[in-house]
């Protein structure tokens, strides 16, 4: 089963998260099928902190792949419904 889910990249107290899409099995940090956004809390604006690609994104929820909770509700504030 495909997740998409975040994953940690970044200093220490500057975290960034990237977006993909992931074997369940996989660890947190282990390696994507296939990266898909980003996520930097610390960006300025609602724009700049959220960036997918959105038609990969729909891509893969139509294939079946779901969604962590908190990638659903990043997904939410850029207008995806997961």
């Amino acid at each position: 089963m495909v997740r998409i889910r975040l994953t940690r990249v970044g200093r220490k107290n500057q975290a960034y998260w990237r977006v993909g899409a992931f074997d369940k099995r996989t660890r947190r940090d282990g390696e994507p099928i296939e990266y898909l956004g980003a996520y930097d809390p610390h960006a300025e604006t609602d724009e700049e902190k959220v960036r997918v690609d959105r038609e990969r994104v729909e891509h893969w929820l139509s294939v079946g792949a779901r969604p962590s909770e908190s990638v659903a509700r990043l997904l939410r504030k850029v207008g995806i419904e997961c």
